[in-house]
């Protein structure tokens, strides 16, 4: 949305926007109130969505959360609340191409650094279906294409 907006001005520079130009305003304002729940919702729920992921890992796998014998638990966490935020504010602003150009591309060189990829493939494939327990079926389908992205991004090896 904030990237639309930003190449609105530039190309309405002195001039109205046309009808086709604010298109995606139009489709935004029919999505702002599923949006702004499902943000206030993931925001409330922060914790318990974090520790149910974490907890359906170790069921899965133990080994996802390990490097060696360090246990990589902290720093998971860490990354996992960062990368939910980012998530639900490219949701809220309906921005994921920058949520994809600034944030994931970023941090998968960082993934990839710690060889983190199947950690985050699993985690982010166990988070979509651990979101869907604290968003409606509607506030789900507008945030668990991101959460996906998230996933295709920093789970490739």
């Amino acid at each position: 949305m904030l990237s639309q907006l930003s190449q609105l001005s530039l190309d309405t520079d002195g001039r109205y926007a046309t009808d086709n130009e604010l298109m995606f305003l139009q489709g935004y304002l029919k999505t702002a109130r599923l949006r702004f729940g499902a943000y206030q919702k993931i925001q409330a729920a922060e914790a318990k969505i974090i520790e149910q992921v974490y907890q359906k890992l170790k069921a899965i796998d133990a080994s996802l959360l390990k490097n060696g014998n360090t246990d990589l638990t902290q720093k998971w966490k860490t990354d996992t609340i960062r990368i939910l935020r980012y998530a639900a504010t490219a949701l809220l602003i309906d921005d994921p191409d920058t949520f994809r150009e600034r944030m994931l591309l970023w941090f998968q060189t960082i993934m990839r650094s710690f060889k983190a990829e199947r950690s985050c493939n699993a985690t982010y494939v166990v988070m979509q279906d651990v979101v869907k327990q604290f968003l409606s079926p509607q506030e789900a389908e507008l945030f668990c294409p991101i959460l996906e992205m998230s996933r295709e991004i920093l789970g490739q090896g």
